[in-house]
């Protein structure tokens, strides 16, 4: 039986009186991409900041299994093993390339041997920050920067991991790199939910996928059907349908 690791009911989140998000549910299950799609300023970053416990719900229920999390502090979400990479990557531009991953551990600073192995795993997933470790990160292309902000948000060995627009403003090379990537953090275990204006690629890695309109989940289903959907197709994919087979490319 499929096992839901992350649950959102009628999930409501308003900034003074306007209404953000308007009702929203869906759920991540273990070892899914689940990707949400939406025009600017739909809510889906709200959606993610409110999960890691930076925008506090008005109504509704996050769960993390039989947690709840509504009211928890972001950090003790992180010690849950949810972690967040935010939009516009926000690395520390002052701090090179290595500080910026030991951030990423503060929460097992005492465990040197930890971080040690975790940090070698990201180098892996990330070889170019290892010939940048010293480099000062706001010296980083857009690509490299975006490479750290996901290595970062890996350093605590999250469960679940929360990807804003992680394609945003980088070549397609990057954008192609990036895309492997995800596949690969999600091949070693990590569940991922992924917000991210570029549908086709989305659609490509993710096993299901919800579009978000004004606050509102109007479509939901298994991505070959999203990517096949005429509204999605002209919204989002330029009008032309996805060529894909019926399981997700990863799998």
């Amino acid at each position: 039986m499929t096992t839901a690791l992350l649950q959102i009911e009628d999930l409501r989140i308003a900034y003074g009186s306007v209404e953000a998000i308007k009702g929203i549910s869906l759920c991540l299950n273990e070892g899914e991409i689940v990707t949400v799609l939406g025009a600017n300023g739909a809510g889906k970053s709200t959606l993610l900041r409110a999960i890691s416990g930076l925008n506090i719900p008005k109504s509704g229920r996050i769960n993390h299994g039989a947690m709840l999390l509504n009211g928890m502090p972001a950090h003790e979400i992180m010690m849950r093993g949810i972690s967040h990479s935010p939009e516009g990557r926000r690395v520390f531009a002052t701090l090179t390339v290595e500080e910026n991953l030991n951030l990423g551990a503060y929460l097992h600073r005492r465990q040197k041997e930890r971080i040690r192995k975790s940090k070698e795993r990201i180098f892996e997933l990330f070889p170019i920050l290892v010939k940048r470790r010293r480099q000062l990160s706001g010296t980083l292309s857009g690509g490299e920067q975006q490479m750290l902000a996901i290595g970062r948000a890996l350093m605590s060995e999250p469960s679940i991991l929360l990807l804003d627009e992680p394609s945003l403003g980088l070549s397609p090379i990057f954008v192609k790199l990036i895309f492997d990537i995800i596949e690969e953090i999600n091949a070693q275990g990590v569940s991922i939910l992924l917000v991210e204006q570029n549908a086709r690629k989305a659609l490509r890695v993710a096993d299901r996928g919800y579009v978000i309109e004004t606050g509102t989940i109007t479509i939901s289903g298994p991505a070959s059907e999203l990517s096949g959907n005429e509204k999605v197709q002209a919204a989002y994919l330029g009008g032309a349908a996805l060529k894909q087979t019926n399981a997700p490319a990863h799998r």
